[in-house]
């Protein structure tokens, strides 16, 4: 079943089978806001304990103005506001501050497909996002486009700003995920519900924690655990990770291209988000990303990708629901 519907003032497509709900919000960044398995009724992405505002008659300026959790492209930038090439680029980028087209392809019995795309204001680049759901099957494809439009070369930061809450994360879930080191920055963001130490090279699952305590992060603690920590995961043997809650006996996995994004940003608000926009956030962000620093920072170290005038690059995430 296809659907155009709402979300408090946000039109919004609705992508449903006999497994899967897809809710998508084309003006808001062409967000995921909703992705539910059917017959657990389990909601799998973090929502804000504020929720979705309805659209302002002025476009945001910074990511946080309207997060209601859910699953954002963040591109050309990460993390910090940087300068390059004599434009500040904001917080976790421009593509989820603008408002996408969108399209139906194919809305059939058999399958869905739904095609958005942007062209960005800062840096002459096209997105473009394809959502395929077939009838029956508790998976669904992530197609996304990058076109350089210019015809000099553009450097970028791509990443998958995905965060996991809902009704399915909770104490006692587990995270599999082919990593081999973790970092984590220099300057600690909020020290004081901080668990993991600042400036750390490590070898994952264990981080060392403030204490020198070794802390296995594969284990997902309840929001009792009033911490917050954000790190970066290195060297993957594959692009993927799945994530079990044994209670529900279902798992939540996200596939994709090691080459395009070799790094997975590691967001930990359990409980702990005391600052505010993010106050009282509860849930975990796994976000692939194609380089590990903001995009000037990414330029320097040479870890930043780079398209010539007219050329593309596409790739695809496979998300995938396990019932046990």
């Amino acid at each position: 079943m296809f659907e155009i519907t709402t979300r408090n003032g946000h039109r919004a497509l609705k992508l449903e089978n006999r497994c899967l709900q897809i809710v998508v919000l084309p003006q808001k960044g062409a967000d995921i806001y909703e992705l539910s398995y059917l017959p657990s009724a389990v909601q799998f992405l973090m929502h804000t304990p504020w929720g979705l505002k309805p659209p302002s008659p002025q476009p945001p300026t910074d990511f946080l103005e309207n997060y209601e959790g859910g699953w954002q492209v963040l591109f050309p930038n990460i993390n910090d506001p940087c300068e390059y090439r004599g434009k500040r680029i904001p917080f976790h980028g421009e593509a989820a501050l603008l408002s996408w087209q969108d399209e139906v392809l194919i809305a059939n019995e058999d399958e869905m497909r739904v095609r958005l795309w942007v062209d960005c204001q800062l840096f002459p680049f096209r997105l473009e996002r394809e959502i395929l759901l077939k009838d029956g099957e508790s998976r669904f494809a992530v197609t996304e486009r990058v076109t350089n439009l210019d015809q000099q070369a553009w450097d970028f930061v791509w990443c998958q700003h995905l965060v996991l809450g809902g009704n399915f994360i909770e104490d006692g879930c587990r995270i599999d995920l082919p990593a081999r080191r973790i970092t984590t920055p220099p300057v600690l963001y909020e020290p004081e519900t901080a668990r993991l130490a600042e400036g750390q090279d490590a070898r994952w699952p264990f981080a060392i924690g403030r204490d020198g305590s070794a802390i296995d992060l594969r284990h997902i603690p309840g929001p009792q655990a009033h911490s917050h920590d954000d790190a970066m995961l290195w060297e993957l043997s594959r692009g993927e990770y799945c994530v079990h809650n044994p209670r529900l006996r279902l798992s939540f996995g996200v596939e994709w291209d090691r080459e395009i994004f070799p790094y997975v940003m590691f967001w930990m608000p359990y409980g702990g988000a005391e600052l505010p926009p993010l106050t009282g956030v509860y849930g975990v962000g796994l976000e692939p990303t194609s380089a590990p620093y903001p995009l000037a920072q990414a330029v320097e170290a040479g870890l930043a990708r780079s398209l010539e005038g007219g050329q593309s690059l596409q790739t695809q995430f496979i998300v995938h629901v396990e019932a046990e």
